[in-house]
């Protein structure tokens, strides 16, 4: 044999020998991708309007008011609207928290689960509750608030897409947050 020879059958053979060792069976699964959704730093500014209510709204938010004071706030950037429905109290604050209660319960079939938080604020007249809702329901988040003598409103998060839970979370929770800011700077004009 000659050099060359030998020089290519030991090229073949390191060849050969480093495609039957490096083929392994093992097969890793890849790791879960996490979708990194960024929302800015949300300022507010006061809603300007004839209804006996103001509160601060995210402006990245565009609000829409009819003549009953009924409002949507609408992210457009989120595909999301929080619907905001005001009722005066006519002797029927009973009737008016059972209806707030039954638009949140209605979703119980689609939910994985339903919890709520109080909200109090005696100085400003405040009460309420927001509830959270997990699972692929129509509305996320509903809340209530009121003066308990003159005022009633209640407010649901809806987006424009089928609802799929854990592909929605980050905006459930950026809304969260705006829709706790809307409860804490609420004032009652009346």
């Amino acid at each position: 044999m000659t050099y060359l020879n030998k020089l290519k059958y030991f090229s073949y053979l390191l060849i050969c020998t480093a495609i039957v060792f490096s083929c392994k069976d093992e097969v890793l699964p890849k790791p879960k991708g996490q979708l990194r959704l960024v929302y800015q730093n949300p300022s507010y500014v006061l809603t300007k309007s004839d209804c006996p209510f103001q509160f601060e709204y995210s402006t990245i938010s565009i609000t829409k008011t009819n003549q009953k004071c009924w409002m949507n706030i609408e992210y457009p950037d989120l595909n999301a609207t929080i619907n905001l429905t005001y009722r005066p109290i006519d002797n029927n604050l009973k009737e008016l928290f059972i209806e707030a209660e039954k638009l949140t319960f209605n979703h119980a079939i689609k939910a994985d689960g339903i919890s709520s938080k109080p909200y109090e604020n005696k100085s400003k007249k405040l009460y309420g509750s927001i509830y959270e809702v997990t699972g692929n329901a129509a509305s996320p988040i509903q809340f209530h608030v009121t003066d308990s003598t003159n005022n009633f409103i209640t407010g649901a998060v809806y987006f424009n897409i089928q609802p799929n839970y854990d592909s929605i979370v980050p905006a459930i929770n950026y809304l969260h947050k705006d829709i706790i800011h809307l409860m804490e700077t609420m004032e009652w004009k009346n």
